[in-house]
């Protein structure tokens, strides 16, 4: 039975690093996904017939997680999703403290120091991404009550909040049957998430949620090694290892190559601070701003040869994908060329703009990437900036003292016509002007934007 239960865990793990290898490509995500969910339902049907535990408590939790499982999948928006992620980073932290404090409560007498200090680890980390996640939820969310919380002394505090953690460790070491440490520095964790993730600003949620996944994914490694020594749970703790693993090292990963997209430094990140913003619009940066109508813009798009589509944020809100996807193929059908340029913080979470194109069927082969896109900018007839700012804002390649100095943008001024549409002026996350729209290229289109690419549409379309 033994040997049954391993190979139904390696089966899992298998299908765990092909169901990763298939979410790095567009073409591949859907069944990177698939295999991913196929994997932990093999380890979950492993662990229920190989267990010699009553599994009514367990059953009941599976009805009623996939119950709201279900409900999310079938309800939550699309622009939702970054909160919907960073609400499952901070359960899966939040499980990973549970368990490891349950098994040091039952399992006193023979916890190793080994398994002590992965207890030590899963609490930790496990409650910090708990209460980080929240957090972050809640910024997402744009809650009232959570702003930008910054004060003197802030990082000196985090430190400190971890070095208190640090040292509860080595106490619970040395006094494994006292639950009380264990439960301080659970609480200390909580703390040290919460003023970890507080001062940082919505523009930066990307490379938090990232960040987040990594630490949910270490909890969950740490509360394998924790269950390694155990009879009942020895066969599922080396599928949580690798799981955990897989999480943590692809979360680490993706948080670098999102702090390099954002030309921030990882060390900013882990101490909760990622640089001063300044919030509302210059008056004298919008002296020269040049507004358009959708009838002017379709004009300017029957004579283009190319057209670059520059998404952001606001096509989320706006909920305008599937409107794009028609103006996309009116455009081809007019044998106009179309693209799409996606930053790689473009939204609130990685690949953001990825998941809502594909939504509306927009062909993955005209999705590049900002660095391919950007190679062909000055050959692009007209480019469309559809709820962007930051990402597209030129003071990062200007101003050195500015918020977003240094941040890779997609050159979208460089296109010979840029038309932005946008409800007004106010700034983007980053809380900073945007000089491009006064350019001499630029041509703003305000309103929502579902409703100007339906009129531009429109205007595109014969009498």
């Amino acid at each position: 039975m033994l040997v049954n239960v391993d190979l139904g865990y390696l089966l899992a793990a298998i299908l765990f690093i092909f169901g990763l290898k298939g979410l790095t490509r567009p073409r591949t995500a859907v069944r990177g996904n698939m295999l991913g969910a196929l994997g932990m339902l093999v380890a979950v049907v492993v662990t229920l017939v190989g267990a010699d535990f009553s599994v009514t408590f367990i059953l009941l939790g599976l009805v009623i997680g996939s119950a709201v499982g279900v409900t999310l999948a079938l309800k939550i928006q699309m622009t939702a999703m970054p909160q919907l992620v960073a609400l499952f980073n901070g359960f899966g932290g939040g499980a990973s403290a549970l368990v490891a404090g349950a098994y040091l409560v039952t399992n006193v007498q023979s916890q190793s120091s080994a398994e002590l200090i992965a207890t030590a680890a899963s609490g930790l980390i496990g409650a910090m991404t708990f209460s980080g996640s929240l957090i972050a939820f809640a910024k997402l969310q744009e809650l009232r009550f959570v702003g930008n919380i910054r004060f003197s002394g802030q990082q000196t505090l985090n430190a400190m909040l971890l070095i208190a953690c640090l040292v509860l460790a080595v106490m619970l070491l040395a006094r494994p049957e006292s639950a009380f440490i264990y439960c301080v520095l659970v609480l200390l964790a909580l703390v040290l998430g919460v003023f970890s993730v507080i001062s940082i600003g919505g523009a930066d949620m990307p490379v938090v949620i990232a960040l987040l996944n990594s630490y949910s994914g270490l909890a969950a490694a740490a509360t394998g090694f924790v269950l390694s020594n155990s009879v009942q749970g020895q066969s599922a703790a080396n599928i949580l290892i690798i799981a955990g693993s897989l999480v943590g090292a692809s979360g680490l990963i993706l948080t670098r190559i999102m702090c390099a997209a954002m030309n921030r430094s990882l060390a900013n990140v882990l101490f909760g601070s990622l640089g001063p913003t300044r919030s509302g619009p210059d008056d004298d940066v919008y002296v020269n701003v040049k507004s358009t109508s959708a009838e002017e813009v379709a004009m300017l798009i029957e004579v283009a040869r190319r057209v670059v589509i520059v998404p952001g944020y606001g096509m989320a809100v706006a909920q305008a994908q599937h409107s794009v996807s028609d103006l996309t193929k009116l455009l081809e059908s007019k044998k106009i060329q179309v693209e799409f340029g996606i930053h790689p913080v473009a939204g609130r979470m990685p690949g953001h703009m990825n998941v809502l194109l594909a939504e509306a069927d927009i062909p993955y082969d005209s999705l590049k990437e900002m660095n391919e896109i950007n190679s062909t900018m000055d050959q692009t007839d007209v480019t469309i900036v559809l709820g962007a700012n930051d990402v597209v804002n030129p003071v990062a390649r200007t101003d050195a003292q500015s918020p977003i100095a240094g941040m890779p943008i997609i050159d979208v001024d460089k296109s010979r016509t840029v038309v932005v549409i946008k409800r007004s002026l106010s700034p983007g996350f980053s809380g900073i002007p945007n000089p491009l729209f006064t350019a001499e290229n630029t041509l703003m289109l305000f309103g929502d934007g579902r409703k100007a690419v339906v009129d531009i549409i429109n205007a595109l379309k014969p009498d």
